[in-house]
């Protein structure tokens, strides 16, 4: 089978031939019909993630059909269409996977990061870890529901009721958890680099309220800012926008360190908060709702060889929405 293979952090990503994997005790093997380009790919690509495997095949926002079954898995078809996230696999006996936050887990293992991921024709996976996805889908327009939607929607999770929401960095995410926060009846805050005017429109298109640069203050104080951007400076930036018992949630794996700031601006019970993975609930939770909404994701399709394309496209800013790869 062809797939894109990271042997060293800073290089780009190789064309290689591999033998289509056996699926173990417990894993489906699928073959892939579509894989998202996640910036924690460009992350780990970019030597800016801790200790990753290597060599690695990227992606973990990976739809596929099922190809065969390891022993033990039931429940799942030949056939079946299927999604793989980042959470790729846990221990199941720890006290965090006993209380139902498996995404906690110490030896968690990660899709495209520990486990090889759906820059691929083929991939193994935990069926615990799978979600089944409608056969009417796009393939290419689910896969960012795996991860950008997952996480986008942990992230919204952790808001709780408010209202007045900010999102800091409108790509793949964002532009999900938008489509999500306005059907619930939530107001939306769209924040952007200041350059980036093509963003702020396609955020109002989806039915942000206001939009602007991420120095920017908004026309009302808000009650919850989701960061979805790497930017450690961010978070005092958005601090400043937050009415008192208001809450700041930093949504991504990766983020430069947050700058010192005065402690007046978050005094008033004002919350700083990580996202930290999915559990599978949210996986269940969340794939229901976008159906509901429904949510509709904005892609632009690569072809398997061109991942390096994709990821530096991602890396200039020059995508809205989400980068597919199509096998």
């Amino acid at each position: 089978m062809r797939a894109m293979v990271l042997e060293r952090p800073g290089e780009p990503l190789k064309t290689v031939d591999l033998q289509v994997p056996e699926p173990l005790p417990g894993q489906i093997l699928l073959r892939i019909e579509a894989c998202g380009v996640c910036r924690t790919d460009l992350h780990l690509v970019d030597d800016e993630l801790p200790d990753p495997v290597l060599p690695m095949v990227p992606g973990h926002e990976i739809v596929g059909r099922v190809a065969a079954l390891g022993a033990g898995v039931t429940g799942v078809g030949l056939g079946q269409r299927m999604g793989v996230p980042w959470l790729g696999w846990t221990c199941g006996r720890c006290s965090y996977c006993n209380r139902h936050q498996e995404n906690l887990c110490d030896h968690a293992r990660f899709t495209g990061y520990q486990i090889h991921g759906g820059y691929a024709e083929y991939t193994v996976a935990d069926a615990r870890y799978c979600f089944p996805l409608d056969d009417t889908l796009d393939a290419a327009e689910a896969a960012p529901l795996l991860c950008a939607g997952l996480i986008g929607y942990r992230a919204l999770a952790m808001a709780g009721d408010a209202r007045r929401i900010g999102l800091y960095g409108f790509g793949a995410a964002a532009h999900i958890i938008c489509q999500v926060a306005v059907w619930q009846g939530r107001e939306v805050y769209a924040f952007t680099r200041r350059e980036d005017a093509a963003s702020r429109d396609f955020a109002r298109a989806l039915g942000a309220r206001w939009t602007g640069a991420s120095d920017e203050r908004p026309p009302q104080r808000l009650d919850a800012a989701l960061i979805f951007a790497p930017a450690g400076e961010l978070v005092p930036a958005a601090l400043r926008t937050l009415c008192k018992g208001g809450i700041v949630v930093c949504a991504g794996i990766h983020m430069s360190d947050i700058p010192s700031f005065p402690y007046g601006i978050l005094w008033g019970e004002r919350r700083i908060v990580s996202v930290a993975n999915l559990t599978r609930r949210d996986g269940d939770e969340f794939l229901a709702l976008a159906a509901r909404v429904p949510v509709r994701t904005e892609v632009t399709r690569f072809a398997l060889a061109d991942a390096n394309l994709a990821l530096d496209r991602l890396r200039r800013g020059e995508l809205q929405g989400a980068a597919v790869l199509i096998p």
